[in-house]
C-alpha cells in the first residue's frame, strides 16, 4: 500500500489535519476555523480551549481517514504556534487553561521583570526576544497568582498536550522548548539554574526530546475520537516556524519568510550570539528542528494585521471572495497609495501606543488602506532582514517566502520592489506541514536521514524580481528605512 504520514496542524486561525505522501503531496486534508476563548477564571483573559480543538482536530482527522483509500498511515505528528502550553498534573488533566499569546496578562509581569532579573541577562542565557507572551512569564503568572499549580505538575507546550491526547504519553520537543525564553542555548536544554533562580521548578518540564522521535502510538480512546488506527506511532514535531523554515529547502544563511498572522524572517546558523546590541536589534535565535542547529529570527504581526483591515473595510465582502476583492482593489492604487500610510507596529510590547494609519481623505479608499498597510509590512520586512544579515554575517541574495502570506502575488510583488531582491516561491506552499511530515517520515524509518527525506521533495523554485517600481519604493521609504 502507498504510505502517508498525518500532521495534526494547530494553527491561530485554522486548525487542519492533513495527509501527506512521502513526495510532499497531499493526500487529503480537512480543517476547521481556530479562535481563543474567554477565560473564566480571569477577567479579559483570552485562551486557547483545548477540549474544542481537540474536538475540531479529530473530526478533521476523521474526514480525512475516510478519503485515504489503499493508504496505510505509518505516522502522526503535531505542529504549533510556539509559546503556549499549561500545567497538568501526572494523568495529564489540565490544572489551568492554556493561556494563548494574544492575551495581554503577563505584560506587567515583564514591565517588573528586573524584580527577579535582568533583562540583559535573561537574554543573553536564553537568546529569546522578550515578548510578554513568552512562556517564562505565564510561569511567573502561575507563581504570583496561582502558586499552587506548580506542584505536582507537568507543563506542556501545546503540541505535547495534543501528542498526550494521542498517545498517552508526556514529553516536550526542543524546537518549543527554544521559544520558551527558559533553555540554556549552548546545550539546548532546560535551564534549571535560571528556574531555581526565578522560584520555579525545573522538573516541570522533564527531558524534552528532538523532532523527529517516535514517543508513544495512537491509544485505543484516540483512535476512537480521530479514526487513526490504534498502534500507528506518534512522533514530535512542534513549533511551526521551524518546520517551516526546513522544509523550504533552506540552507545555511538563506533567509527564510514563514509569512502568516505572524512574519517570522530566519535563517538556519550553526553559530549563535546573544548581546545586548542583538537585544536591541530585536533578534531572537531559537532552536532549529535539527539537533545542535539554531535560527536567528525577527518577529513580528503581519496577516494578523491584513485580517484586522479586511475585517473592519471589507466587511461587505463575504469571507471567501474578501482576500480577491482586497488584493483586486489594492492593484488599481499606485506605490505610495496615494498618501496613506500605515504604523504596522501592532503588536509591540515597547510600544504601547500601538499601530495607525495616516494621511486619510474623504476621498480616500480601502483598496488605499489595503496596500499601504502591504507596504509598510514589507518595508518592515527589509529593516528585518538588514538586522539578521548584521547579527548573523552574511549578505542576502533571495528571501525564500513560505506560509500563507506567499499566495498574494501583488504582496510577493511589493516585497521584491522595496527589498530590492528576489523574493523566491516554491512549489511547495504547505512547508510547515512539509516539514512535519519529514521529519516524521524519518522518524518512523521511511527515510534513513533527514537529507534522503528532502531530497525526495521537487520544489520548483521561482524569483518574483524587482520591478520598475523598486526605483519609486526607494525613494518613498529613503527616510523611514
Amino acid at each position: 500500500m502507498e504510505a502517508c504520514v498525518l500532521i495534526f496542524d494547530c494553527g491561530a486561525t485554522n486548525l487542519r489535519v492533513v495527509a501527506m505522501a512521502p513526495d510532499g503531496n497531499i493526500k487529503a486534508s480537512h480543517s476547521f476555523p481556530n479562535a481563543t476563548a474567554d477565560d473564566p477564571f480571569f477577567k479579559g483573559g483570552k485562551i486557547w480551549s483545548l477540549e474544542i480543538i481537540w474536538d475540531k482536530l479529530c473530526a478533521a482527522s476523521k474526514a480525512v481517514v475516510d478519503q485515504l483509500k489503499d493508504v496505510e498511515i505509518i505516522g502522526v505528528s503535531v505542529t504549533t504556534f510556539g509559546v503556549d502550553g499549561t500545567l497538568v498534573d501526572f494523568e495529564g488533566n489540565l490544572k489551568y487553561p492554556v493561556i494563548s499569546w494574544q492575551c495581554n496578562r503577563t505584560h506587567p509581569i515583564l514591565k517588573s521583570l528586573d524584580k527577579y532579573i535582568d533583562l540583559y541577562e535573561l537574554y543573553e542565557k536564553t537568546g529569546v526576544y522578550p515578548y510578554d507572551f513568552n512562556t517564562i512569564f505565564k510561569l511567573l503568572w502561575f507563581k504570583e497568582n496561582h502558586p499552587e499549580t506548580l506542584k505536582d505538575s507537568r507543563f506542556l507546550f501545546m503540541p505535547s498536550l495534543l501528542v498526550n491526547l494521542l498517545s498517552g504519553v508526556q514529553v516536550n520537543d526542543a524546537t518549543m522548548l527554544g521559544t520558551a525564553m527558559i533553555a540554556n542555548l549552548s546545550t539546548q536544554e532546560v535551564s534549571i539554574p535560571l528556574l531555581e533562580k526565578l522560584g520555579i521548578p525545573a522538573a516541570l518540564f522533564g527531558t524534552p526530546a528532538q523532532a523527529g522521535e517516535v514517543v508513544g502510538t495512537v491509544t485505543k480512546k484516540a483512535s476512537e475520537a480521530s479514526g487513526i488506527p490504534v498502534g500507528v506511532p506518534v512522533c514530535l514535531s512542534g513549533h511551526d516556524t521551524q518546520f517551516a523554515v526546513f522544509g523550504s529547502g533552506a540552507g545555511l544563511d538563506e533567509p527564510v519568510l514563514s509569512s502568516g498572522t505572524w512574519e517570522i524572517l530566519m535563517c538556519r546558523s550553526k553559530k549563535y550570539s546573544a548581546t545586548a546590541q542583538q537585544l536591541d536589534l530585536g533578534i531572537t535565535t531559537e532552536f532549529d528542528a535539527e539537533k545542535n542547529m539554531y535560527d536567528l529570527g525577527v518577529n513580528y504581526v503581519a496577516s494578523g494585521l491584513l485580517e484586522w483591515v479586511g475585517n473592519h473595510f471589507f466587511q461587505d465582502v463575504p469571507k471567501k471572495q474578501r482576500y480577491q476583492i482586497m488584493v483586486e482593489e489594492a492593484e488599481q492604487v499606485p506605490p505610495g497609495a496615494n498618501g496613506v500610510a500605515v504604523d504596522p507596529n501592532f503588536y509591540d510590547p515597547t510600544n504601547d501606543a500601538g499601530g495607525a494609519i495616516s494621511g486619510i481623505k474623504l476621498a480616500t479608499s480601502r483598496g488605499e488602506i489595503y496596500r499601504a498597510s502591504l507596504e509598510a509590512l514589507a518595508l518592515t520586512l527589509k529593516n528585518a532582514l538588514h538586522v539578521l544579515e548584521k547579527a548573523a554575517d552574511f549578505k542576502a541574495r533571495k528571501i525564500i517566502c513560505v506560509g500563507g502570506g506567499s499566495k498574494n502575488s501583488l504582496w510577493n510583488q511589493i516585497k521584491a520592489d522595496v527589498c530590492g531582491i528576489p523574493i523566491q516561491l516554491i512549489a511547495q506552499k504547505e512547508t510547515t506541514v512539509l516539514g512535519s511530515a519529514l521529519f516524521t517520515f524519518t522518524g518512523v524509518g521511511y527515510y534513513k536521514n533527514l537529507k534522503e527525506a528532502r531530497s525526495s521533495i521537487d520544489y520548483q523554485p521561482y524569483l518574483v524580481e524587482p520591478s520598475v517600481n523598486k526605483n519609486t519604493y526607494q525613494q518613498l521609504f529613503e527616510n523611514k528605512e
